[in-house]
């Protein structure tokens, strides 16, 4: 790259404002999700079923995975074009050496307005019993299990290694105990599967401080055998629990929240409804993710990626690459969760995204 071209990328990036910095439906780029690695100790049924995810499944190699110093240097060009969300997701993010250095790292960057970053993560909670006090330590600041039963059974079919759920409730208290306030945990419900569950997960959380969210079944990258009629839709969820325990509508505390949120009529706390099928929020999706080998996703049902690994060396700076991020943004058109019913009855279209969820997270 020459000198001239250098110097007129960065004077072009240091001219960028924050509002430049929208896709073709004005959609801002706000959050990040940064997968730091493609592997994971589940099998899930809907995410990496493990008939096609076997223990000779080609994962990413730790060579071909982007250092810590190179998620650290992206990050600083997302967060400049507005980025105040970090998200670290895997696979099981977890399983990442020394991920606790990565947290520190991320934990010291500020927009610049002078706003902390927000560093949080998703894990299925299966090694967060012994992580949770030094990921708080080392700067996290929200985190997110995944739990889709209590009834051991049928987390463990569902989970596809039978690992007892006694271990990931574990990693719930320990979170708790850690001060990873507030503690969130996902449960993508399947019908047929865990809708039985609902109830159940929903009495156990109450008075827990900890806030549930019930996801509808989705067709992401992995859920083969997804159907239309497997999915349990939010409002179902939401009918199941008012019938024991009367909710109230809490209106949204950010325009781009996935979740609709709602309180216990007692008191007893918060419970969520991300409804990406029956009531789908592509308008207000303002996320890009960044696998864990260096390729930004614009959207979770996205089948192509850009290559940002060409920017992650010591002669690029972070604002030449967040001219890259701002001009792929601004081509960003992606709303398949509006257009799923079309795109699925169109003759010789994908029969679901070919993306796996393993490579770009949640």
């Amino acid at each position: 790259m020459s000198t001239i071209h250098t110097e007129s990328a960065r004077e072009a990036a240091a001219s960028m404002t924050l509002s430049d910095c929208t896709d073709q439906l004005g959609r801002p780029l706000r959050s990040l999700r940064l997968s730091v690695i493609d592997q994971c100790n589940f099998r899930c049924t809907y995410c990496m079923p493990k008939e096609i995810f076997t223990k000779d499944y080609p994962f990413l190699t730790s060579a071909s995975r982007l250092s810590f110093e190179q998620m650290v240097f992206m990050a600083k060009a997302f967060v400049q074009l507005g980025v105040d969300k970090i998200r670290l997701t895997g696979g099981e993010p977890l399983l990442r050496k020394d991920l606790e250095v990565l947290v520190e790292a991320l934990a010291g960057l500020s927009t610049p307005n002078g706003k902390p970053v927000e560093i949080s993560l998703t894990t299925n909670g299966s090694l967060l019993a012994a992580k949770a006090r030094s990921l708080k330590n080392a700067g996290l600041q929200r985190i997110t299990v995944s739990l889709d039963s209590l009834d051991d059974a049928i987390f463990k079919q569902m989970n596809g290694v039978g690992f007892s759920v006694g271990k990931v409730l574990a990693g719930i208290e320990a979170a708790v105990d850690a001060g990873l306030a507030p503690v969130k945990v996902n449960v993508v419900i399947e019908k047929g599967v865990n809708e039985t569950q609902v109830l159940p997960i929903a009495r156990h959380f109450r008075h827990s401080g900890v806030t549930v969210r019930f996801i509808e079944f989705m067709d992401v990258g992995g859920a083969a055998s997804w159907a239309k009629e497997s999915v349990y839709s939010s409002d179902d969820a939401r009918r199941v629990i008012e019938q024991a325990f009367p909710l109230l509508h809490v209106l949204p505390g950010r325009t781009n929240d996935t979740a609709r949120n709602f309180r216990y009529a007692d008191g007893a706390g918060e419970v969520g409804f991300i409804s990406s099928v029956s009531q789908p929020f592509c308008g207000s999706c303002t996320r890009a993710r960044v696998s864990a080998d260096g390729k930004m996703f614009l959207c979770l049902f996205a089948t192509d990626a850009i290559d940002l690994r060409p920017w992650l060396h010591q002669t690029c700076s972070p604002e030449e690459l967040a001219q890259t991020i701002r001009s792929h943004w601004q081509q960003r058109d992606d709303r398949y969760s509006e257009l799923r019913a079309e795109i699925r009855t169109k003759p010789d279209t994908r029969r679901y995204p070919t993306v796996r969820m393993s490579l770009v997270g949640g």
